[in-house]
């Protein structure tokens, strides 16, 4: 006989957790961030409750501020629900920067090329279709060597993300430069700007009606019925008679158009022209609204309200209370750290042996 120790813990898989409990755990996470952050305003010789009060303030306290914080939140949600149905069907979809990105390069075009030669809603409409299309056909390529080839999609879309980029800083210092040696692209003739409802471009509009679609989409469509199954098992979707591959390529142009569609609410409703950088991370921080909203639609609404409150109220920090950029970005992080975190503890339990010592037999 020779004995050894247990581990101190170890982890188990949950059973099934009541609603009651996930929301609970997942308010408690929110409470730990907010403690957390008020102890480092603490640290810095701040009050906490003036600090998240000016962060409220700064987000939603004034119209001006209220409508900024929407314009934070629209590319956000359209991204998220552009990614969530690859991610249903497990198919890491990383490349969500980059087609926003095409589908800006698709609205510039027509705003730079035509807008003295159509009539505004005619224009716009073409720019919006020429957007989808562009984020459409850049997501289609790594779903064609997905399906063929079984290529990494995790790393075909991220390096993807770079290409359309590089593109986006030869136009702007090549074809599309304005003032020769500026590396700046025009700002768009006002008949290529989206309009505003209710002090906002009209993309929180479209995002709203995104929501809906891609709702009933996911969970009361025959494709969506398809994406799901593939996503449990592609040998069972195979066997039922699915053709995985065209699936794989039908739902990665849904998303890349949808992203695409982002593209051109950035272009012409936010920024009214193009540059690099135009998708400003909403790839990335997106898939993190994807996650913690489970694939709800309706729940990736408030999840990026709520880091678009963050966002804006953040950054009004440095002004109001001289704290510094870097601060405010690490309090984001905190609130975005806690709220994955949860998700651990609804998914798994953790389980103390306390290191006890267990005989086992000599074979």
């Amino acid at each position: 006989m020779r004995s050894h120790r247990e581990p101190l813990f170890h982890l188990a898989k949950q059973g099934d957790v009541s609603g009651r409990r996930a929301w609970a755990i997942r308010l408690a996470s929110f409470v730990l961030a907010i403690f957390i952050g008020g102890l480092i305003f603490l640290f810095l010789g701040h009050n906490p409750f003036r600090a998240y009060g000016e962060i409220i303030t700064g987000s939603l306290g004034r119209k001006t501020a209220l409508r900024q914080t929407i314009k934070i939140a629209v590319p956000l949600l359209g991204t998220a629900l552009a990614i969530a149905p690859c991610f249903k069907m497990r198919f890491w979809n990383i490349g969500a920067e980059g087609q926003i990105t095409a589908g800006a390069i698709g609205a510039t075009f027509f705003a730079l090329n035509y807008a003295n030669r159509l009539p505004s809603p005619l224009l716009l409409t073409i720019m919006g279709l020429s957007g989808v299309l562009c984020g459409a056909l850049w997501a289609l390529i790594p779903a064609i060597f997905k399906a063929r080839w079984g290529t990494n999609e995790t790393l075909f879309t991220l390096m993807m993300n770079y290409i359309v980029i590089g593109m986006v800083k030869y136009l702007q210092g090549g074809p599309w430069e304005g003032k020769p040696g500026s590396q700046i692209i025009p700002n768009f003739n006002n008949a290529a700007v989206l309009p505003k409802v209710l002090g906002v471009h009209c993309g929180w509009i479209m995002v709203l009606i995104l929501t809906l679609f891609i709702f009933i989409y996911m969970n009361y469509s025959k494709h969506g019925y398809e994406i799901s199954v593939i996503g449990e098992s592609p040998k069972t979707a195979r066997y039922a008679g699915m053709d995985v591959g065209r699936v794989t390529r039908r739902t990665m142009m849904l998303s890349g158009g949808m992203c695409g569609l982002v593209g051109y609410m950035v272009a012409s409703g936010a920024n009214m022209t193009l540059y690099h950088n135009v998708a400003d991370g909403v790839g990335f921080t997106a898939i993190t609204v994807a996650w913690l909203s489970q694939l709800n639609p309706f729940a990736m609404i408030a999840i990026s309200l709520l880091l678009a409150i963050l966002d804006k109220g953040a950054g009004t920090l440095q002004t109001a209370m001289q704290v510094p950029t870097s601060i405010s970005d690490i309090i984001t992080g905190i609130f975005l750290f806690c709220m994955l975190a949860c998700e651990f503890f609804i998914n798994y339990r953790i389980l103390f042996s306390g290191g006890r010592k267990k005989e086992a037999k000599e074979g």
